[in-house]
């Protein structure tokens, strides 16, 4: 099993990406597009035209990691932001895409947040 640290936070590429890219050119969009670094730890998502395909990259301790995942029925969900690159999801959301639940309509109910205490 493949676990990421809790602490990492997760960036869903909102544009349909090519899935012929690799470490490389997927570091490429995280840099130019994106504006991070792909060895901040954190994990980039970013899924295909037909919403088929998914590809994870992440950086382990000593280098990056590539996750690929191709679906035999159904899709992934592609989240649409007009105004940036990239939208920042949980790891409860990222559960949810990776099950087929769209993220859009599912609803949160109240719940104390950390930076709620004061």
């Amino acid at each position: 099993m493949i676990a990421l640290p809790t602490t990492a936070r997760i960036f869903l590429y909102s544009r349909p990406a090519d899935m012929r890219k690799s470490f490389c050119g997927l570091s490429g969009i995280v840099r130019s597009e994106l504006g991070y670094e792909p060895n901040d730890g954190s994990l980039f998502l970013f899924i295909n035209r037909r919403g088929d395909r998914l590809k994870a990259l992440w950086w382990d301790d000593d280098g990056l990691v590539l996750f690929y995942k191709r679906l035999e029925v159904g899709t992934f969900q592609l989240t649409h932001s007009a105004d940036r690159p990239a939208v920042k999801i949980d790891s409860t959301e990222l559960a949810m895409l990776l099950k087929g639940i769209d993220i859009r309509s599912a609803r949160r109910r109240k719940r104390l947040q950390a930076q709620d205490r004061d």
